[in-house]
């Protein structure tokens, strides 16, 4: 069991450094071409001097992805989710691999597997988020992986919409558009979704380590104090009524309903006192007089 936690934690180290390595070559990218990047979209990247670092980046996210997808089908009852993320790592590798087409020339094969594999991949990964975040509800970084898929989504659509209206038959170039604004940040939020996932799979893998100290707490319906289900509630239970045992030893009077008339009660105060009168069915005159 510690080999395997090891060397799932191993896994998620992996990814995490083949997606920081990726977004340092593509941003390097940036700042070696100097293009506009307003107007101009990555793919257009390839056609400049060091537009090798683009398929060098787009090879490293798809590492980290399959890293990822492998650590989610691992786990068994994530495989929908880590095939959808093995299909963004493939189609990441395949738009590296097929660069797109200058401006201006007809659409090739490379071309149009390019952009083809972009767009499934720009729609897989928001699909993959959404669906681990409703399946970890309970995890701290859900809400972030479904707010970033739910942009990612958005995004996406203002990326198609030009396409659209081309095909319709309007002559739309990029410059007339934020063609490279709407592109990055569709990339931005997707890569953000990737590196997320990871965080959902070290938190779920904390909780497999640690089942008892990361049981969930639920606040009571009057806002009193929080109580603890499963077995750290059981333990808490006990650790109460050992400490309410104590006091009650200390010489606290325990008060109990339906107690007989013949109780063998304690002393209310610690201050020791020098008489104590009390009623016992069996003295003569009915009062009793007991040194305490």
């Amino acid at each position: 069991m510690g080999s395997q936690v090891f060397s799932g934690s191993r896994m998620i180290l992996g990814g995490y450094a083949a997606i920081g390595a990726g977004a340092t070559a593509m941003l390097g990218l940036h700042v070696a071409t100097g293009l506009d990047p307003v107007h101009t979209v990555i793919s257009e990247y390839a056609f400049e001097p060091d537009g090798w670092l683009l398929p060098v980046s787009l090879t490293l996210f798809a590492v980290g992805a399959t890293v990822f997808g492998a650590a989610l089908a691992r786990r068994g009852d994530d495989r929908k989710a880590a095939l959808l993320v093995g299909i963004w790592g493939l189609c990441m590798l395949l738009i590296g691999a097929f660069p797109t087409d200058a401006p201006g020339v007809p659409l090739s094969m490379s071309g149009g597997i390019h952009r083809y594999a972009a767009f499934v991949a720009f729609l897989t990964m928001p699909m993959a988020g959404l669906m681990l975040a409703r399946r970890h509800a309970a995890s701290p970084y859900a809400r972030s992986v479904r707010l970033l898929s739910l942009a990612s989504l958005g995004v996406l659509v203002l990326v198609v919409l030009p396409y659209v209206v081309r095909m319709a038959g309007v002559d739309l170039a990029n410059d007339d558009i934020p063609a490279g604004v709407t592109q990055r940040l569709v990339v931005v939020f997707e890569v953000a979704v990737l590196a997320m996932l990871g965080m959902v799979l070290a938190a779920r893998r904390e909780r497999d380590r640690h089942p008892v100290s990361a049981a969930v707490r639920a606040r009571g319906p009057r806002g009193g104090r929080r109580r603890l289900t499963g077995p750290a509630g059981g333990a808490r239970a006990r650790r109460l009524a050992a400490v309410r045992r104590g006091h009650d030893r200390a010489g606290r009077v325990r008060i109990r309903r339906h107690a007989p008339a013949a109780s063998r009660l304690r002393p209310v105060s610690r201050r020791p006192q020098r008489y104590v009168h009390r009623g016992f069915p069996d003295s003569g005159g009915g009062h009793g007089r007991v040194t305490a």
